[in-house]
């Protein structure tokens, strides 16, 4: 079971505080310090979707354009034999290396 919320394209996942009684979840994929909590899934819920709304408008207020979780921009290093192997079997798939990777990486993420 996995324990995310998904809102405007945000996500969060959720965790239980078993000492203090509460659901509680964090914004991921920004640096921006958004985290919400409440007593029960339903109110839980919407402390979510108010957390990302009010992030949203205390951005616009400020003048600061809100931190999209993810941009599609991907920047990693690989030993040259990998990205070899990979260049190799995209051309053999009759793919771009970007096409490639984009679906190895989504069916290997679920």
């Amino acid at each position: 079971m996995t324990n995310v919320m998904t809102y405007k394209g945000y996500s969060a996942r959720i965790e239980y505080d078993d000492e203090d009684g509460i659901f509680f979840g964090r914004l991921a994929g920004i640096s921006d310090g958004v985290g919400f909590h409440a007593d029960n899934v339903e109110e839980l819920r919407t402390a979510f979707r108010e957390s990302v709304d009010d992030y949203i408008e205390t951005c616009a207020k400020i003048g600061k354009s809100p931190e999209k979780p993810y941009s599609g921009k991907v920047m990693f290093r690989i030993d040259p034999e990998v990205h070899a192997r990979a260049a190799r079997a995209a051309e053999l798939a009759g793919k771009s290396l970007n096409e490639w990777a984009g679906e190895v990486l989504a069916k290997a993420a679920g």
